[in-house]
C-alpha cells in the first residue's frame, strides 16, 4: 500500500483510529478511499461534461424551473421589453456609428426602393395586379394595369388598394399580406391586412371594381385564418380570432361555410379535424376549371408537420381520400387530382416511389376499384432531382425540376393515362422560379436568376410552348469581378453535398477571402443559386465571396432529402454544414479568420449549434429570427407546429435527442466561441423573439461576446417597410465586414 493512499484513508479517521488501524484494516481503507476518489473523479468528468445550463431533467416543467431567463418570453412584459431597449442601444452604438453604417444602409435602401425593378405580376380577371412598395409608399400600393401595357416595358398602372393612405386614416400600423380572388372574374377579393406586419392577419372583401372594402362583406377578425370562396356569396373559413378554440400551435381545426352577412358562430360546419391536430391547421380548397367551375373541394387535416389525412366535400359531407400521408396537392385536371407523393405509396396494386407526379382518379381514391396495370406516373424524379413548383392548367402541368441543383423548367401533357414531357428551358447554373398561371389563358409567368445574373421575367404559352423574355432587371452589383462554380463536400456519413460559391475572379487560394456560408436545412425548402442584391452591392463589390450551401434537410433532391435529417437525424444537418465550411478552408477559399456563417429561422437552429460545436472554423455568425431553445420551442408559439420536423420535446426519448445539440442549453462558458450577432423582431409571431433573448442572456452570463438587436416593429418575414429592411441588412455587413474585412 503506497503512504499516499494510507494517508488518504487516515485522512477521515482520527490519529489515534489510524495509529491503531491493523495493516488488513489500512489496506481496506485505502481501497475504499481509492474507490471514493474514482468516484468523485467520474462525477466531476461528468459535470465537466454536462454544459451548466443543460438540466439534469428533461422534463419539460424540470426545463422551465432550471431555465433563469424564462421571463425572456413575456414578448411585451416590461422587463422583457427594458432588456431589449438595452441590448439595441449597446448593438446600435457598435454597428450603426461604424463610418460603413450609413453608406450601406443608402445602397440597401437604393435596391429595395428603385423604381426599376421588375413588378411582381399576379394575372387576375384579365389583368395584371402588382404589389409596390418604394420611398414614397413603405407600406405599399396595390396597383393593376392591362397585360399589353406590363409586357410594353413602360405600363401606366392604376392604384386598387393604397396601404400607406389607409393605415394612415385608420391609425393603425397595417401591412398588405395578399388578396384571395373569386375566378373567374376575379373583382371580389378577400384582402388580408396585418397589423404590425406579422403572420396575424385581418381579413375584409373588397370590390377591386369600385376600388373599395365592401359594405357589410365578409370579414373576419385578426388570426391566423385559412379560407377559400365557395361562391360568390359563401367562403369557407377556418377561423382562428378571438374567441375560437385553437389547437396547441395557434391554428384552426374547423372548417365553417359562412354566408354573407353570417357571423363566425351563425356558420355551418362543413369539416372538423381535432384539437390535438398538429402542423398549420385545417384548410380547404376549391379547385376549379379555366372558367371558375368548382372541379373539387378539398380538406387536408394536419396530423403534425407533414402528415395529414386529405378529404373531399360531396354532396353528403367529407369523404376521406385513400392518399399518402405525406403528399402536396396541386390541383385537379378533368376528374384527376395531381399531387405528389413524399412516401412510397401503392394504390390499385401499383406502387409509386416517394417524389414521384401522379395524377389519379378521384373516384379511385374514394375506393373505386383500379386496374392493377394502370400507371397514374406523370413524373418519376432520379435521386439527384427535385422539384420546386407546379403548376396545373386545363390539360397540362408546368413544373420547376432541379438537377444537380440546377434549375429548368418542363411542360407535362397528357395523352390517355400517359404524359408527355417538353422541357420549356434548359437546365442551367441558375434557379428558376413559378411567378403566377392563369389557367384560363393557359399562360404561366416564371422567373430565372443566379448568383451573379439579375432575375430574368418570362412568360410560357402552355399550348404552344413557346417561352419569351417580359422583362429583364437591370444589375445592382458588377458581377464581371466574380464567377460562380459549383462544388461538394463530403459529410460524415459520405453523402456528398453540393453548395454554390460565388468567389472573386482573382482570388488566390491563400485562405485570404472574406466569405459568408448561408445555409437552412429544413421544411424541405430548396436553396438554388438565387440573385441577392443587397449582397452582391455591399459584400461582393467589397472583395468578399458568399456560398449557398445545398445541405439536406432542403428539398434540392426531393424527398429524401428533407426526411434524412428529420428528428433524431438532425444532426447530419449540422454535420453537412460543417463539411461545407471545411472544405472552403481546405481548398484555400478562406480561412477561420474570414469565414462567417448567417441563417435566420430554421437557420437559426442551424448556425446557433453550428457556434457550440464548431467554432474553431468560424469568426463571425449573423442568427436571425432564430430557434434556439430547442426544449422549449414547442411552448412557445407556433412551435408545437414544427413537432415533424424537430420531435416533441414532452417524449423523453425526442428531449434526449433533442438535446444534444439545443444551443441554448449547450452553451460553455469556458468554450472560446467567436463574437456572434443575433437578431430577431418583437413582433414575429412565427418564430418567437424569446428564443433570441434568452440565447443572449446566456451567452452575456458565460462571459462570451455577442451583440443583439431586435426590431421592434414588422413580422418574421422582414417584408414590411424597404427602410427597416436597409437598415437591418446595414446593421448585418456592418458587423460581418468588422469581423471578416478589417
Amino acid at each position: 500500500m503506497t503512504r499516499t493512499l494510507l494517508l488518504a484513508a487516515c485522512s477521515a479517521l482520527t490519529l489515534s483510529a489510524c495509529a491503531s488501524m491493523s495493516d488488513a484494516d489500512a489496506g481496506a481503507a485505502a481501497n475504499a478511499a481509492a474507490a471514493a476518489a474514482a468516484a468523485a473523479a467520474a462525477m466531476a468528468a461528468d459535470q465537466a461534461a454536462t454544459p451548466p445550463g443543460m438540466p439534469a431533467d428533461l422534463s419539460p416543467a424540470a426545463v422551465a424551473a432550471a431555465d433563469p431567463y424564462i421571463w425572456l418570453e413575456d414578448v411585451r412584459g416590461a422587463r422583457s421589453m427594458a432588456f431589449v431597449e438595452q441590448q439595441n442601444a449597446r448593438t446600435a452604438a457598435r454597428l450603426e456609428q461604424d463610418p460603413r453604417y450609413e453608406q450601406f444602409r443608402q445602397e440597401a435602401l437604393a435596391i429595395f426602393s428603385a423604381q426599376d425593378r421588375i413588378p411582381t405580376p399576379e394575372l387576375l380577371g384579365g389583368m395584371v395586379y402588382n404589389f409596390w412598395q418604394d420611398a414614397e409608399h413603405p407600406r405599399g400600393v396595390w396597383r393593376r394595369t392591362s397585360e399589353a401595357s406590363y409586357r410594353s416595358g413602360n405600363p401606366q398602372w392604376e392604384t386598387v388598394l393604397d396601404i400607406d393612405a389607409l393605415a394612415q386614416a385608420e391609425g393603425k400600423d397595417l401591412f398588405y399580406k395578399g388578396a384571395d380572388c373569386l375566378a373567374p372574374d376575379e373583382t371580389r377579393c378577400l384582402i388580408s391586412l396585418s397589423e404590425g406586419g406579422g403572420d396575424t392577419v385581418e381579413v375584409r372583401e373588397f370590390d377591386t371594381q369600385a376600388k373599395a372594402f365592401v359594405q357589410g362583406g365578409f370579414h373576419l377578425a385578426p388570426g391566423k385564418h385559412r379560407l377559400d370562396w365557395e361562391s360568390q356569396d359563401t367562403i369557407l373559413a377556418a377561423y382562428a380570432g378571438e374567441g375560437s378554440v385553437l389547437t396547441e400551435s395557434g391554428y384552426p381545426f374547423t372548417v365553417k361555410r359562412l354566408r354573407r352577412g353570417q357571423t363566425w358562430d351563425q356558420g355551418e360546419v362543413v369539416y372538423a379535424g381535432d384539437q390535438s391536430d398538429g402542423g398549420y391547421g385545417v384548410y380547404s380548397t376549391v379547385y376549379r376549371d379555366g372558367e371558375g367551375r368548382p372541379l373539387a373541394t378539398i380538406f387536408s387535416r394536419p396530423l403534425d408537420t407533414y402528415r395529414q389525412e386529405t378529404w373531399r366535400l360531396t354532396e353528403t359531407g367529407p369523404v376521406k381520400l385513400n392518399l399518402p400521408a405525406r403528399l402536396n396537392v396541386f390541383g385537379v385536371i378533368g376528374d384527376r387530382l395531381i399531387f405528389q407523393n413524399d412516401e412510397a405509396w401503392t394504390l390499385g396494386g401499383k406502387t409509386y416511389a416517394a417524389g414521384t407526379i401522379i395524377a389519379a382518379p378521384l373516384s379511385a381514391l374514394e375506393g373505386a376499384a383500379t386496374d392493377a396495370s394502370r400507371d397514374f406516373t406523370v413524373f418519376a424524379p432520379t435521386d439527384r432531382q427535385g422539384l420546386d413548383g407546379v403548376a396545373v392548367l386545363e390539360g397540362s402541368i408546368v413544373a420547376v425540376l432541379y438537377d444537380n441543383v440546377r434549375g429548368g423548367l418542363v411542360r407535362f401533357s397528357r395523352n390517355g393515362d400517359r404524359w408527355m414531357r417538353t422541357d420549356l428551358i434548359p437546365h442551367d447554373n441558375i434557379s428558376v422560379h413559378l411567378v403566377d398561371s392563369s389557367r384560363g389563358s393557359g399562360t404561366v409567368l416564371f422567373s430565372t436568376e443566379g448568383l451573379l445574373t439579375p432575375p430574368t421575367l418570362m412568360g410560357a404559352n402552355v399550348d404552344t410552348g413557346q417561352v419569351q423574355a417580359i422583362a429583364q432587371a437591370p444589375a445592382r452589383f458588377d458581377a464581371s469581378t466574380h464567377v460562380v462554380e459549383q462544388f461538394e463536400a463530403v459529410s460524415s456519413d459520405g453523402t456528398r453535398i453540393p453548395y454554390f460559391l460565388a468567389r472573386p475572379r482573382s482570388m488566390t487560394l491563400d485562405g485570404s477571402t472574406p466569405t459568408i456560408l448561408y445555409g437552412y436545412g429544413g421544411f424541405q425548402v430548396s436553396k438554388p443559386s438565387i440573385y441577392v442584391p443587397e449582397m452582391g452591392k455591399i459584400w461582393l463589390e467589397r472583395g468578399g465571396a458568399y456560398v449557398i450551401a445545398n445541405i439536406r434537410g432542403g428539398g434540392e433532391f426531393g424527398p429524401r432529402w428533407h426526411q434524412d435529417v428529420l428528428r433524431e437525424r438532425r444532426q447530419l444537418a449540422f454535420d453537412d454544414y460543417a463539411a461545407v465550411a471545411q472544405d472552403l478552408i481546405d481548398r484555400g477559399v478562406t480561412s477561420p479568420d474570414h469565414l462567417g456563417i448567417y441563417g435566420r429561422s430554421n437557420g437559426g437552429v442551424l448556425t446557433s449549434v453550428f457556434v457550440n460545436q464548431h467554432p474553431d472554423l468560424i469568426d463571425a455568425a449573423v442568427i436571425e429570427s432564430p430557434l434556439i431553445d430547442m426544449l422549449r420551442y414547442h411552448e412557445m408559439p407556433a412551435g408545437a407546429s414544427w413537432i415533424g420536423e424537430y420531435g416533441d420535446p414532452r417524449v423523453p426519448g425526442d428531449a434526449a435527442f433533442i438535446s444534444r445539440y439545443s444551443a441554448y442549453q449547450n452553451l460553455r462558458p469556458d468554450a472560446d466561441l467567436p463574437e456572434v450577432y443575433i437578431t430577431t423582431n418583437t413582433g414575429d409571431d412565427r418564430v418567437h423573439p424569446g428564443h433570441a433573448r434568452k440565447y443572449a442572456a446566456r451567452l452575456a452570463e458565460q462571459g462570451h461576446d455577442y451583440l443583439l438587436y431586435e426590431d421592434t416593429s414588422g413580422g418574421h418575414s422582414y417584408d414590411a417597410d424597404p427602410r427597416a429592411n436597409a437598415r437591418r441588412w446595414a446593421r448585418h455587413y456592418v458587423y460581418l465586414s468588422q469581423r471578416l474585412m478589417d
